[in-house]
């Protein structure tokens, strides 16, 4: 069997190189990225060299019918849902790097266009070993009373404000605790955000700390349980995309999505409560 052909549009954001770099030359998986949407002419001609990619196009749906399946990682998720729904809708399926959207229609919109077609949304540090740990710990600490996720995110952010590293944040969330939470309180103050919630009974508490100049919190992740806490930090590492990738293609082998859908609704609703206002 033919490897999966890949499509990437959105080669601003610095996943493309991850991304193609696992497929390419790394070899992850039975895909290959074979074509490109084009963006600035000196980042499209590095990443077709990186990848070897002859193919590049002009405009996304050039590749409906060449390609097997589509990634977006455009930056700006209010481009996502115009992106995805058109190969959804002729059955390929879709991976769109976060956000899924920007709005609770658009992500809804994307879902309804995918029907029993594959598609998949998330953050990156859901597939990260920290992460991996973190929820393996949950069996161990008791019953969970508490979870805080606390991480770089700057609320006037030119890709959606919150949306753009939030997401990363309400991701793990849902990842650990899954949910929609009837309400959420919101405390904004020049350092960031705070978000509180409970689902399950776990009170949730998510903390966007706003970057000063270069210099950002890490991302870290603590829970407590009624026997013990876990604490640590999610460390990306230079490999952070790899994992995601991984994710991605183990979906086009089995069809199995990766993220339940609901759990890529309650994040966008989430999200859109938190960065209201």
């Amino acid at each position: 069997m033919a490897a999966h052909r890949i499509g990437i549009v959105g080669i601003e954001n610095t996943h493309a190189d991850g991304i193609v770099r696992a497929l390419n030359v790394d070899g992850v998986g039975d895909a290959r990225v074979t074509a490109l949407v084009a963006g600035d002419p000196d980042r499209t001609a590095a990443l077709a060299e990186l990848g070897g990619i002859e193919r590049v196009a002009s405009e996304s749906t050039e590749l409906i019918g060449e390609v097997d399946a589509l990634i977006v990682t455009t930056r700006d998720g209010a481009t996502h849902r115009a992106l995805a729904v058109p190969f959804l809708e002729e059955g390929v399926p879709v991976w769109v790097d976060k956000p899924l959207a920007l709005s609770v229609a658009d992500a809804e919109a994307i879902l309804a266009a995918a029907g029993s077609t594959p598609v998949t949304s998330s953050s990156t540090l859901r597939w990260l070993p920290d992460t991996d740990a973190a929820a393996a710990a949950l069996a161990s600490i008791g019953e969970l009373q508490s979870l805080t996720l606390t991480g770089p995110a700057d609320p006037e952010g030119p890709y959606g404000g919150l949306f753009f590293y939030g997401i990363h944040l309400v991701d793990v969330a849902q990842r650990l605790v899954p949910g929609m939470p009837t309400e959420i309180d919101v405390e904004r103050s020049s350092e960031g955000v705070r978000a509180r919630y409970v689902v399950g009974g776990v009170a949730v508490t998510l903390d966007f700390v706003r970057p000063v100049g270069e210099v950002s919190v890490p991302f870290h992740v603590t829970a407590v349980g009624t026997r013990a806490t876990e604490s640590r930090d999610i460390v990306l590492g230079a490999d952070y995309v790899r994992p995601g990738v991984e994710a991605f293609v183990r979906m086009l082998e089995t069809r199995v999505l990766p993220v339940p859908p609901t759990q890529m609704r309650a994040a966008i609703a989430i999200l859109s409560v938190i960065g209201a206002g």
